[in-house]
């Protein structure tokens, strides 16, 4: 019986079923010794010893999707197991998420909690604009991975330059909601690209459909035209006072002095307020007391 089975399998089939046999009780060996260690000695041990997410697609024959679910879940257990070090805890953060992502590119999930997790876990922000950059190249289509690297940028990181450039990539994706555009208007001005900053609340408020937000992006022209046209007081006056050794009395002097062509008003057209003693320029109102 075994000989006729030699016969119709032939001797290199057998080889590699007994191979195949050996290398299984060799690798469930290993495990049970790493399984013995405990997990602070060897602290993500489980991430260490996964290959990368495109070989390991392979080896799941067809069900990549619910390899990505398993270990996405093993990720929300580990990283809630705060017996580890920080340094130990996070190192593989990136390895363990790049992984999913490969799995299965379209499970948006993963994207947005290992960006928190790099972000308010690890603190370590750009890491989590890694994390979502690789979501948006994956889909580009979802809007909400550059919102949310916009949102770390100007809240988290204090970037406005960061965060006004990826609020842009998001707008600009069909579905972004309108709220985004007044983001990126907003962290523009605060990254003082004031032309950009005024050309997009302009916009706002042009083709806003209800009388809060026309409100809103009302006040922001009124608060980004005052801070173009004090700071261009501003340098007027210290031109002058470089030359006459002293403030202005009065802000029409500048351009008598030819330092100003004409005083600019407020957005409602009312004059700035002007302390000769200190050279400061302020707006006669606050924006949000309009």
């Amino acid at each position: 019986m075994r000989l006729s089975f030699f016969k119709e399998k032939g001797f290199s089939s057998v080889f590699l079923v007994l191979f195949l046999l050996l290398m299984g009780g060799a690798y469930v060996a290993t495990q049970l010794k790493i399984n013995q260690i405990t997990r602070q000695k060897v602290p993500g041990s489980s991430v260490i010893y996964i290959p990368s997410g495109k070989y390991l697609k392979y080896a799941s024959f067809g069900y990549s999707s619910f390899l990505a679910d398993m270990i996405y879940l093993w990720a929300i257990q580990y990283y809630s197991t705060y017996t580890i070090s920080a340094a130990e805890r996070y190192k593989y953060l990136d390895h363990i998420f790049s992984i999913i992502s490969e799995l299965d590119p379209r499970y948006l999930d993963p994207y947005d909690i290992g960006a928190l997790i790099a972000v308010y876990e690890a603190r370590n922000p750009e890491l989590g604009f890694k994390i979502l950059d690789r979501g948006l190249e994956k889909n580009p289509q979802q809007w909400i991975f550059p919102f949310e690297a916009g949102h770390y940028a100007q809240l988290v990181k204090k970037d406005y330059k960061i965060a006004q450039d990826y609020y842009k990539k998001a707008m600009e994706i069909e579905g972004a909601p309108p709220h985004v555009k007044r983001l990126y208007a907003n962290a523009a001005f605060k990254a003082m690209d004031l032309q950009t900053s005024w050309q997009t609340w302009l916009e706002v408020f042009q083709t806003a459909e209800d009388e809060r937000t026309k409100k809103i992006a009302s006040n922001h022209l009124y608060q980004v035209k005052a801070a173009i046209d004090i700071k261009m007081i501003e340098d007027a006056i210290h031109q002058f006072k470089v030359r006459y050794d002293r403030n202005p009395l009065e802000l029409s002097q500048l351009v008598r002095a030819g330092f100003l062509k004409s005083i600019p008003q407020d957005f409602d057209g009312k004059d700035y307020l002007y302390d000769s003693r200190t050279g400061e320029v302020k707006t006669p109102t606050i924006p949000w007391k309009r």
